[in-house]
């Protein structure tokens, strides 16, 4: 089995922050499955923060998965919070697509009714809640809490052992408030937090169980690929994530290249048929006596 991880991280392979990843991806991933874990390389990787920034990120990550179906891949996992480019990769290719957040959401809701979310920053609520409110999970979010560092400062956390420990007491004492507030799984709303937390071994606080989103992904993205071994279907092409099909789709191919929508159905050759004729003659009939 072949996964493709894709980070929103720019260069994720080169970053102290893609080893420990990488680190952390294999150990999740059963014997026989390889994870190609990918970063962006045309785009600044900085999208996750700004809405200007993610549309240009998303654009490289939905290419990547038409390169990861072309090169046989099994499943796509978009390894970002924002689950950039989720619902339009789904549309676009058909091996099976999940996120990091959608996927951390379900997951928690596996094991009680509420969750709670740990923000790196207080700019991030509103991004966080419209991803609850796309999952359809509003009801299950227990509550928000954030807390207050940057990107920066959890990249410079990485062979910083006491910023790292300054994170994991800032992450711990977040999730004290959503226990507070009645969640019953925490689900830590960032990447290098994710990687903080597994390593520190903290999964679960006050007994309530913390998902990070990593380990998750990974395993949700095993199962996906052995249902549709089994089954031969998961994505549902019925409707939110139909292809294009007919003159469309050959315009479409004409006009963004010949890879987009791969096993879309064909566009099928215009006949022209009078009604009720058979080889485009009309057949004739005896009137009734």
């Amino acid at each position: 089995m072949k996964l493709w991880y894709q980070s929103l991280a720019r260069e994720a392979r080169n970053l102290a922050y893609g080893a420990d990843l990488r680190r952390i991806v294999e150990a999740a991933a059963e014997p026989g499955t390889t994870v190609h874990i990918e970063g962006l390389e045309e785009s600044a990787g900085i999208g996750a923060h700004y809405r200007f920034l993610e549309y240009h990120d998303t654009k490289e990550v939905l290419y990547n998965a038409l390169r990861a179906e072309k090169e046989g891949y099994d499943a796509f996992l978009i390894g970002n919070i924002t689950d950039a480019g989720l619902d339009a990769a789904r549309e676009l290719v058909n091996i099976p697509v999940l996120g990091l957040s959608e996927t951390s959401m379900h997951v928690a809701s596996l094991m009680a009714p509420k969750f709670g979310l740990v923000a790196i920053a207080g700019r991030w609520r509103p991004r966080l809640v419209e991803n609850v409110e796309r999952c359809g999970m509003r009801e299950r979010l227990a509550g928000i809490e954030v807390m207050e560092t940057s990107p920066l400062e959890l990249r410079a956390s990485f062979r910083d052992a006491a910023r790292r420990a300054e994170v994991i007491a800032r992450f711990t004492a977040a999730a004290g408030k959503l226990l507070a507030q009645g969640a019953e799984v925490v689900i830590p709303a960032g990447g290098e937090v994710s990687v903080f937390v597994i390593d520190a071994g903290l999964h679960e606080i006050g007994r309530a169980p913390v998902v990070t989103g990593i380990y998750e992904l990974v395993k949700m993205g095993e199962m996906a690929v052995k249902l549709r071994r089994l089954t031969g279907r998961f994505t549902s092409k019925l409707f939110s994530y139909a292809p294009p099909a007919g003159d469309f789709l050959r315009r479409i191919r004409e006009a963004y290249g010949p890879d987009v929508y791969p096993d879309a159905p064909k566009p099928r050759r215009s006949a022209r048929r009078t009604h009720g004729t058979r080889g485009g003659t009309r057949r004739r009939t005896r009137p009734r006596r």
